[in-house]
């Protein structure tokens, strides 16, 4: 079987998890079947071959951010073979350099922000200053990006983002515009710094769609993930093996260029 990684993976302490995977379900007006857990996402990734995730979690208030950051780190020290995580930054905290300073502390590899769960857009100073703290500390940075309801994440905001920090790897979720996918390939593909994700994509786009916006960035910047927990890795695999890609862009996409990008 295929070696995989899954690189966008939502976690959660099992005395909130339920609340938490109900408030996505509400988000995004979805049906889920995942618990959000950490046993639920093992159980879930074994189907598939998943043999390392990419863990992280939002803080949609400031005063989350530490508790956190901690909750991601233990699970990593749990499971070091298994487990990459990614901390959470806040645009209005008061100490954004301390956050991100105990965040590299912690053992976190990279950071993860939701501007539509965070409230705030790309393009506006408040990013700028997250920024210019992961871009110092040149660690990876995961974007939620794109949203047809609102305008924090989309394209036109993370273009002056890219522009700003031209030397940050960018992961951009979603293939860089969920809800908004070939938009938004039109507009970024192309750019050296970043990479995209598949997660909570492939149920909307045809294969050949699919295709046609791997090629765009290119097989080599492309990860496999399922926004555990909203999709669960059988299905995903199963639109992601309708694509026609040769064995080499299999093997970048499902394993390859997360083990690069995560250092692994």
């Amino acid at each position: 079987m295929q070696k995989v990684i899954n690189a966008h993976c939502h976690i959660y302490p099992e005395k909130i998890a339920s609340k938490a995977v109900s408030g996505i379900k509400d988000f995004y007006d979805l049906d889920m079947s995942l618990n959000g857990r950490i046993d639920g996402l093992i159980n879930d990734g074994s189907k598939v071959g998943v043999v390392h995730y990419l863990i992280h979690s939002v803080a949609t208030t400031p005063k989350q951010v530490k508790s956190i950051n901690e909750f991601i780190s233990d699970e990593v020290k749990k499971h070091p073979d298994l487990f990459t995580g990614f901390g959470t930054l806040h645009p209005d905290s008061d100490d954004i350099q301390g956050d991100f300073d105990y965040l590299l502390e912690l053992g976190l590899k990279g950071v993860k922000i939701h501007p539509d769960f965070q409230q705030f857009a790309l393009n506006e100073e408040r990013a700028f200053k997250l920024g210019e703290v992961i871009n110092a500390g040149e660690v990876p940075v995961l974007i939620h990006c794109g949203d047809y309801r609102y305008n924090y994440s989309n394209p036109e905001n993370l273009i002056p983002f890219l522009d700003k920090f031209p030397d940050m790897t960018v992961i951009g979720a979603h293939f860089a515009g969920w809800s908004m996918w070939e938009d938004s390939t039109r507009q970024l593909a192309g750019r050296e710094n970043l990479y995209v994700d598949l997660s909570s994509s492939l149920y909307a786009l045809s294969p050949e769609t699919a295709k046609e916006l791997i090629h765009a960035y290119g097989a080599d910047k492309v990860l496999w993930g399922t926004d555990y927990p909203m999709w669960e890795s059988e299905s995903e695999m199963e639109y992601f093996n309708k694509i026609d890609l040769t064995e080499e862009e299999r093997s970048m996409i499902l394993y390859e260029n997360a083990f690069k990008l995560l250092k692994l």
